[in-house]
């Protein structure tokens, strides 16, 4: 039985990892903070009793900013495979908390990095990387396109993935970068631009809010399904030799070609319910992310499944669900019944 090990379990790409990995017979361990309220609704379907002699999902408390913790996780656990997703991931959020935003993201690469290299353990990593290292690069982008991060979040990503060509090269470590451009879900986080979207658009469908707030929306991204993309990462390692690699579709759209697709299939006015920001505007903004995947279409077999268009229906469909219930609760005198997406 295989045994992998996740940063960043509780999250989105976390949770389709996990149900990926956990059905291909792995044993599967994940770091997850310390909170007081409960973070783990992603992967709560997932979970068995730890009593339960075929439970085969571990959760380990810890941070990205204890390295010595780090490392004693790993020579207990004794992982083939560690897929670091753990970071701070959100691009607007980044600019507001850089210090924190350049620990975490970066340095919390490098602790994982050096707890593999003084544990001795024989595995393979991946490391998130992101879109967002390219910034201002022109479109198409792929391996060999130069980095022009945009926001701490990218420049820490850009840290992160020369620490791990360089631990590769130095070290001896199966170490690979994933590049992925924006993938999305059903269970993206609400402060993201697209869920932020289908959550509001949903809630205005069943009267449960007015109006939707938003910054920049002629801002393209190749938005795929992170079920598709998680498929990518496991791949990656399944590979003889460690490389690098872009995950995309291959295909660009805007926020504001969202929203119209969005609003037209819920029947809804654009004018009426939606509103920009200056608030949400970054200080520098990335007008184009396109990605040119065909090193991983070729190399590793990989290509998306779910569309455009069958990614925003399933975004849609979800977020109808959760609308329905709160509007239950609210028919019922609950007051503030779920979360107000402004």
């Amino acid at each position: 039985m295989k045994r992998a090990f996740i940063t960043g379990i509780t999250g989105q790409d976390g949770s389709y990892l996990t149900e990926l990995l956990l059905g291909k017979g792995y044993e599967v361990h994940g770091l997850i903070r310390r909170a007081s309220t409960f973070n783990t609704d992603r992967i709560d379907h997932l979970y068995r009793d730890l009593h339960d002699p075929d439970n085969r999902l571990h959760l380990h408390f810890g941070d990205l900013s204890t390295s010595g913790q780090l490392t004693d996780l790993l020579h207990s656990i004794q992982p083939d495979e560690i897929y670091h997703l753990g970071a701070q991931s959100h691009v607007r959020v980044s600019f507001d908390v850089p210090e924190y935003t350049g620990d975490i993201t970066g340095m919390g690469t490098l602790r994982l990095l050096e707890a593999v290299r003084k544990t001795g353990i024989k595995t393979k990593f991946y490391q998130a990387s992101s879109s967002e290292m390219f910034g201002a690069a022109p479109p198409p982008q792929n391996e060999n396109t130069p980095f022009q991060p945009q926001s701490p979040y990218a420049a820490a990503k850009v840290f992160a993935y020369y620490l791990v060509k360089n631990y590769r090269d130095a070290y001896n470590i199966f170490a690979c970068n994933g590049i992925l451009f924006n993938h999305e879900s059903p269970r993206r986080g609400e402060t993201f631009v697209t869920r932020k979207i289908t959550r509001a658009a949903t809630r205005i469908k069943l009267g449960l809010q007015d109006k939707l707030y938003l910054g920049n929306t002629a801002a393209k991204r190749d938005w795929g399904y992170a079920g598709d993309f998680v498929e990518a990462m496991w791949l990656m390692l399944q590979q003889d030799q460690p490389d690098d690699f872009v995950i995309a579709t291959g295909e660009t759209h805007s926020v504001r070609e969202f929203l119209e697709k969005v609003f037209r299939k819920l029947d809804l006015d654009i004018d009426k319910h939606v509103e920009i920001d200056r608030r949400y505007f970054r200080p520098t903004e990335v007008d184009v992310l396109l990605g040119d995947s065909t090193k991983a279409r070729t190399k590793l077999g990989w290509s998306p499944k779910v569309s455009f268009e069958k990614l925003i229906d399933m975004m849609i469909a979800g977020d109808l669900e959760i609308a329905k219930k709160e509007k239950t609760l609210a028919d019922a005198g609950y007051k503030n019944a779920g979360s107000r997406i402004s």
